[in-house]
């Protein structure tokens, strides 16, 4: 059974009960990413995450981390470009010292000037292992491109310029004015009862002690793709990381479900186009894989690759002529009938985990305001045609509105820009 509620403190609180599991999991979801911050306070969301483990009036960041060791329990959270989660998952019996430990964090957090110097550290550290790992670093530098002077376009991290010059009182404030309950939602599920979780935590909401902030939400203005685009980065690595991509579709689009069903063909699993030719066919990549990436204004649609310096040329031939099949003669019934079956599969089995329920329903509501059930989705998914699909990719993977973003040595990125170009540019 599933409850919900938008309490008095503006906060909306969704809980399922699941009596026939032994374990609880919380996620807290505040509305608050990257998008939401000035570019010279880019990266102030992932760092707030940061310190709400590092201490509060009544623990420390020692008594926060053996407080959830003491009763079995897994705390952690991360930020997107448009919120940001602290969950956990407990033992049912614990559920209560879990909640007085989340909700102390995310109200109490001190920005102790000491811990706030360190983890700067902590963050340029992490800044550095991302820009030194390239396959993680191609996908930022597609979407700075793709949403070029917007915060949709900045990495959530910040910049290491950025971080090091964050003042301890902007970012205090920034906490402060986002981390109000009417700007969060609380999903809960497992072996609870609603009508005991609701009261628990409206007490913890009424301790909210900063009255005197009130939302301020910046850049909420729609970001406008720059397409096409070709940005490199000269780096020296042995594989070339390759992000193909477009504009794509927002989470309200009617034809997410559509997008679904046409990912998983081209490019999202092991059985995908782009993974059987690309791989196991023509042995060009290691990972090879399509994403989209959906917001509640705009989105991307992309496409990855990690190959040898030496297979440039075979790729982009090899790509261009599976991308002109995908276009020209769609899906098969067959293709999209198995896609529906896996697309089930992996949404019911998603629901044997409390922390996938509580995951779906705070998102859910986050996002559209209810909670979707998962027989909705279903049902949107099957009515999915090769029809459908190939309007859909007509629309997002026109090859003249595809954008290149690319990583590697400087003499190889500029084969990669002649073979883009001769392929997508028809020079």
């Amino acid at each position: 059974m599933i409850y919900y509620w938008i309490l008095p403190q503006g906060a909306k609180l969704v809980v399922e009960e699941i009596p026939y599991v032994k374990s609880v999991a919380i996620g807290v979801y505040i509305k608050v990413g990257s998008r939401h911050e000035k570019e010279n306070m880019a990266g102030a969301s992932h760092f707030i995450e940061h310190m709400l483990f590092k201490g509060t009036e009544k623990r420390t960041a020692r008594d926060i981390a053996e407080s959830f060791e003491l009763i079995g329990g897994q705390l952690n959270a991360y930020t997107s470009k448009e919120y940001t989660c602290v969950y956990a998952r407990t033992l049912d019996e614990n559920i209560y010292q879990a909640m007085d430990i989340i909700f102390d964090m995310i109200f109490n957090s001190r920005f102790a000037a000491k811990d706030f110097a360190t983890e700067k550290g902590v963050v340029i550290e992490e800044i550095n292992m991302y820009e030194d790992t390239p396959d993680e670093l191609i996908h930022d530098l597609f979407t700075q491109s793709l949403w070029q002077d917007h915060a949709m376009g900045r990495p959530i991290l910040g910049t290491l310029e950025t971080v090091a010059n964050f003042s301890r009182d902007e970012v205090y404030h920034f906490y402060k004015q986002n981390y109000i309950p009417s700007n969060m939602v609380i999903s809960v599920a497992g072996n609870v009862k609603a009508d005991k979780i609701r009261p628990q935590v409206e007490f913890y909401l009424n301790q909210f002690d900063g009255k005197n902030y009130t939302l301020d939400s910046n850049n909420q203005d729609k970001p406008y793709a720059t397409v096409p685009f070709i940005t490199l980065l000269p780096r020296d690595t042995e594989q070339i990381q390759i992000c193909l991509g477009a504009p794509g579709i927002s989470y309200w689009d009617k034809e997410r479900y559509t997008q679904h069903v046409m990912n998983s063909i081209l490019g999202g699993g092991m059985s995908s186009r782009l993974f059987q030719t690309m791989r196991e066919e023509l042995g060009l990549a290691y990972s090879v894989y399509s994403y989209p990436s959906n917001y509640s204004d705009t989105g991307s649609y992309a496409i990855y690759i990690g190959t040898g310096p030496n297979k440039i040329k075979q790729f982009f031939a090899a790509f261009y002529e599976e991308l002109n099949r995908f276009l020209g003669e769609g899906v098969t019934e067959e293709e999209v009938y198995r896609t529906k079956q896996l697309l089930k599969a992996n949404m019911y089995l998603g629901q044997e985990s409390v922390t996938n329920r509580s995951s779906r329903m705070g998102k859910s509501v986050m996002m559209y305001g209810e909670v979707v059930p998962v027989e909705k989705v279903m049902e949107e998914v099957l009515k999915v045609t090769p029809a459908m699909v190939r309007d859909l990719a007509a629309k997002l993977l026109r090859p003249e509105e595809i954008s290149l973003a690319a990583i590697g040595p400087e003499k190889v990125l500029q084969e990669v820009q002649h073979e883009y170009k001769k392929w997508f540019k028809k020079e």
